[in-house]
């Protein structure tokens, strides 16, 4: 169910989502849950019992993808969020589930993340709906073309009275395997900032430039990128990325007049990559003044850290022990639909092994014991909210 043959490419509401919301429809009819796509794309069934129903709890993750991804990123706690439904009903729990396949997490299409969750939390910024992907179609555009009705956008939010919201995720990183470990439950997930920032120098004859008559826009770019690592080095658990360099005019024998550049910074504490963002745009601007160069820059992301809600934490690790496994809480150094969902309701994350440490990847993969390990961690976890509310 991909866009590219020969590698996992799913991207917001492109054609392959019609065929993951047949698939995962089929699955949750026949579990008896009632289904409906919302007003950006996420497919959403409810199960009540029949017998006692009691609060309501919405289990999920996304089904969109990075280019040439991992198969279980997202879509894997979409589907042990179904298997959790059936392990419910033969329990005969009296909790009503919600089960929601969220449309848009990774920000591939548009360059916005989280459409699905920011929809179900209320927490969606209509101006971005003029947002446009590469092919110049905007947000709008595109829930329309798949014959949504962005009039109802306020049906998705989520009562804020629910009982909670519980993502399973693949860790992405090398932690529990490194400890031996299948899950860890989530204690919080790191603040983000994104900036893009540009170098803007003059182009001008390779040969012909004296060094230092020259305004290399590359130059300056590549100088501040060892500053950005060597900071997050000397930091504890501070990490940050430049993942993205654009060269302008691109060519063998001219001096690059501009150099368009990413920066990722995340931190478990705020102050912490607040702090560090600051120093490295200082450090920019100085490079960028010394070269004789302009410095330009933008905010795309702010996310503070998100802690997950203490009450759901601890019943997850009582979960994770008393389905006999060792306990473990982490930190995510990855954004989840948690962190947007926890905006409005009482939230929590359940971690999996991620075999290399590897994720956005399409080489990444699962244990099938730490998935069953998963699964009755989560049974666990539902028998224990359920007896709350008994």
């Amino acid at each position: 169910m991909s866009e590219e043959p020969g590698r996992t490419t799913r991207r917001f509401l492109t054609p392959p989502f019609r065929q993951v919301h047949q698939h995962l429809r089929t699955s949750m009819e026949n579990l008896g849950m009632t289904v409906h796509v919302d007003a950006v794309g996420n497919l959403r069934g409810l199960w009540i019992p029949a017998v006692a129903p009691g609060k309501r709890l919405i289990l999920g993750s996304h089904i969109d993808t990075v280019p040439d991804a991992g198969a279980f990123d997202g879509v894997l706690g979409v589907v042990l969020a179904l298997e959790l439904v059936e392990s419910a009903k033969l329990l005969e729990l009296p909790l009503s589930l919600e089960v929601i396949a969220f449309s848009e997490e990774e920000g591939a299409r548009f360059g916005f993340p989280f459409i699905g969750s920011r929809a179900v939390a209320g927490r969606f910024d209509t101006s971005m709906f003029a947002n446009k992907d590469g092919d110049g179609i905007s947000i709008r555009k595109a829930i329309e073309n798949f014959g949504l009705d962005l009039e109802k956008l306020e049906d998705a939010v989520a009562d804020r009275q629910a009982a909670g919201f519980i993502e399973i995720h693949i860790e992405q990183g090398p932690v529990l395997e490194a400890e031996a470990l299948s899950v860890a439950a989530v204690t919080s997930i790191v603040g983000q900032t994104r900036l893009d920032l540009k170098f803007i120098g003059h182009a001008n004859h390779a040969g012909t430039t004296p060094m230092h008559l020259r305004h290399d826009a590359i130059a300056a770019a590549a100088e501040w990128i060892t500053k950005v690592e060597a900071l997050a080095v000397k930091s504890e658990g501070l990490v940050a990325t430049v993942g993205k360099l654009a060269v302008q005019p691109n060519a063998g024998n001219v001096i690059p007049g501009l150099a368009e550049l990413s920066l990722d910074v995340r931190h478990v504490h705020d102050s912490v990559r607040r702090a560090a963002v600051d120093d490295l745009v200082e450090q920019a601007q100085a490079i960028a003044t010394r070269r004789g160069l302009l410095l330009e820059w933008t905010t795309k992301m702010e996310e503070p850290s998100v802690p997950m809600d203490e009450r759901l934490t601890a019943l997850m690790t009582t979960a994770i022990e008393s389905a006999g496994f060792p306990v473990k809480t982490m930190s995510s150094g990855a954004g989840h639909d948690a962190m947007i969902m926890a905006g409005r309701m009482s939230t929590a994350m359940l971690f999996l092994r991620s075999p290399g440490g590897l994720s956005h990847h399409p080489d990444e993969s699962v244990r099938e014991e730490d998935v069953e390990a998963a699964l009755r961690v989560g049974e666990k976890f539902l028998q224990r909210l359920s007896a709350e509310f008994g």
